[in-house]
């Protein structure tokens, strides 16, 4: 795939993809999650790569939404579906749902749809969601203690960029390895020809370490899982809490559209075992080395603690031997001789000749209490020997060499028993690496379907059949629609049938529903081709190329704005094949006359074109005096005034010219009060 090809991909952007591991498949999948692991790539801007993804797969350039309250309408559905997620990134996923004339985007994510709306958005479902979030990868980590070396200067390019955690070092023969060897804990030599090479230190030829990033850099592995660890645990929860609902998490394709699995399988299993996945966890701290393992904290430990216990272990030799020579009986009294060895006077002859047993019981009981600070194994311990036992003094006197020596060994120790629990457990994280991406994509994405979910329960909805514009049945049916838009509890909400093939004028008392009506259609039809299902009992929906909706007109236009309005209205039908036009009171713009005239050339061009219009309009009975042709004139009827109030039909009444609420006032005052003067006025209408 052509990475610049995808609609709102420039070159920077095409950059930062690449910078992925398979940015072709990966783009192509429309994850929005691992998208978002592209440098500088936030959610947000990932949700709109896979959109555009999406739209190239299916060939679909088109913009369905024409006009600006389309697009309100569009955030409105969107916001709707969004403020039932749980998560961020099912905020931003749900971005990649848009309308669509295009057929096989609309089926696929219908089939999407139509599945999520089988889940059962269980409460302890959507609480485990709550600290699930996509994966992120750690910071570089630098590991100091081994290196790469090569003679070849291509491998050290590839070597350098494949593994920059390491220090990739230039050789020419053996003696470069093996200063190497010096210098680092472990060189690995990636090339073949130092093969059978004798040097002392760690050092190994391993041709196909680029290969094998898990066993050359067990790091970087390790830094993911420590990185990640709340992540996964997460996600975990979320299919445990799925399972015990039995409504197992799906397996199903992301973004794409294509249908979950997970609603429809009961015995479903997540990607990855994840008490397994729990323990390899365990075994890792937070910055990424290795916790739980007594032997590794037992050297780590020593050698942190080594010159604070030679300094301890000193001062026990040097109580001991306080002790003796108080109660001593030498030439000179105890108290004497304590105060000249304390002065530096020299008393090795004298410590030697009077106090040999007493000097070697002290540096004894030092020996012993550093390998018991240190917890030492024996062939340890016969090091920190040499620590103590030189020449006798008081204070007592310790090897600086033979404490240099010791630290080496248990370093060194402490160094191999970590590489080798390293090694460890990333070869048992190794082959969970891409079902823990699966493990955590799969939850997320089940928070986009709980939410799709909870939308249809919310709102009634139904799944629509969104239908050819070269069917029998072109246009929309909608019956028993309710609007979730309206300042109401939407229990409240009365329900409207309403059918419109061809173009109709929509006409209605005031605050009657008519602007409700033409939002409700909006929504069913803005929703329906995004593939959602839509507030209704059932829908019908003709698969329009673009939907133009104008909003209500605030007030008469002066000239230039009024010359501006036509020539939108001469750009839209002009070719206003299979689109979908909803105007609010046009007639607004300007005088009455001029409008019922204008709208009625408006309505002929569409009739021409076979669009599908509704325009609510309060001149109906004069739009249709002056159109050339037949109007369609549909009529949302009062039933009359109670108490002042208006009671209304909200479903629109086919072919009826509904009576405006002066009409219906002044039958009421004909009705309650009689007389000429109301009677006449009431035939005027």
């Amino acid at each position: 795939m052509e990475l610049e090809a995808i609609p709102g991909v420039g070159a920077k952007t095409a950059a930062a993809l690449r910078e992925l591991d398979d940015p072709a498949a990966t783009v192509e999948s429309g994850d929005v999650a691992a998208i978002a692991r592209a440098p500088g790539v936030n959610e947000a801007r990932a949700a709109r790569i896979a959109r555009g993804a999406i739209r190239r797969r299916h060939d679909d350039d088109g913009r369905v939404l024409a006009t600006d309250r389309a697009r309100e309408l569009y955030r409105e559905a969107i916001d709707l579906l969004r403020e039932r997620t749980v998560t961020d990134y099912a905020a931003k996923r749900l971005e990649t749902f848009y309308p669509s004339a295009s057929a096989s985007r609309i089926e696929e994510a219908q089939a999407f749809a139509a599945a999520a709306t089988e889940r059962d958005p269980d409460p302890e479902v959507r609480e485990a969601l709550a600290d699930c979030a996509p994966l992120s990868d750690p910071p570089t980590v630098r590991v100091r203690d081994r290196c790469l070396a090569t003679a070849d200067a291509e491998t050290l390019a590839r070597a350098e960029a494949e593994v920059p955690e390491l220090s990739v070092e230039t050789v020419e023969d053996a003696r470069d390895v093996s200063e190497l060897g010096r210098s680092y804990a472990s060189v690995i030599v990636l090339d073949e020809s130092f093969a059978g090479l004798d040097v002392e230190g760690d050092v190994s030829v391993r041709p196909d370490a680029l290969e094998t990033p898990a066993e050359t850099v067990p790091e970087r592995l390790l830094a993911f899982f420590a990185e990640n660890r709340e992540r996964l645990e997460a996600a975990a929860a979320v299919h445990e809490a799925a399972a015990a609902a039995g409504d197992p998490v799906s397996g199903g394709d992301p973004v794409s559209g294509g249908e979950p699995d997970g609603g429809s399988d009961a015995g479903a299993e997540p990607p990855v075992d994840i008490d397994r996945l729990r323990d390899a966890l365990s075994r890792l701290d937070d910055d990424g080395t290795i916790a739980g393992d007594a032997e590794l904290d037992r050297l780590t430990a020593a050698v942190d603690d080594l010159d604070a216990a030679v300094s301890t272990a000193a001062s026990v030799a040097d109580d001991r031997l306080r002790e003796a020579i108080r109660e001593r009986d030498v030439t000179i009294e105890g108290t004497d001789f304590l105060s000249l060895v304390e002065q530096g006077a020299r008393v090795d002859s004298l410590l030697d000749r009077e106090l040999a047993d007493e000097y070697d019981e002290a540096v004894d009981a030092a020996r012993e209490h550093l390998a018991d600070a240190l917890r030492l194994e024996p062939e340890e311990a016969e090091l920190a020997e040499r620590v103590f036992g030189g020449d006798p003094s008081f204070p007592v006197d310790h090897d600086e060499s033979a404490v240099s020596r010791l630290r080496t060994e248990l370093s060194a120790a402490r160094d191999r028993r970590a590489a080798k629990l390293k090694a460890d457990l990333a070869s048992d994280l190794g082959d969970l690496r891409e079902p823990v991406e699966d493990l955590v994509r799969d939850a997320l994405e089940l928070d986009v379907e709980l939410a799709i979910s909870r939308f249809a329960r919310d709102f009634d909805c139904a799944m629509p059949e969104v239908v050819d514009p070269e069917s029998s049945d072109p246009g929309f049916r909608i019956e028993g629609g309710r609007s979730p838009l309206l300042d109401v509890d939407f229990d409240e909400v009365e329900p409207v049938d309403y059918a419109v093939s061809g173009a109709t004028l929509l006409s209605g008392v005031n605050s009657g529903g008519k602007t409700s009506t033409l939002d409700l259609v909006a929504l069913v039809v803005v929703l329906a081709q995004m593939g959602m299902p839509v507030p209704a009992e059932s829908a019908t929906v003709e698969r329009f190329e673009e939907i133009h909706y104008y909003a209500k007109s605030q007030g008469t236009l002066d000239a230039g704005a009024f010359e501006a309005t036509l020539r939108d209205f001469g750009d839209l039908v002009d070719g206003a094949d299979g689109r979908l036009v909803l105007v609010d009171e046009l007639e607004s713009i300007t005088e009455p006359g001029a409008s019922a005239k204008i709208i009625a050339g408006i309505l002929e061009a569409l009739d021409d074109q076979d669009a599908t219009a509704v325009f609510v309009s309060h001149l109906a009975r004069e739009i249709r005096d002056a159109a050339d042709f037949a109007v369609a004139v549909d009529g949302i009827e009062a039933a009359g005034l109670v108490d002042g109030e208006l009671r209304v039909n909200r479903s629109p009444k086919k072919g009826h010219l509904a009576r405006s609420t002066p009409e219906l006032i002044v039958e009421k005052l004909a009705d309650d009060r009689g007389g000429e003067f109301y009677g006449d006025l009431l035939e005027k209408f």
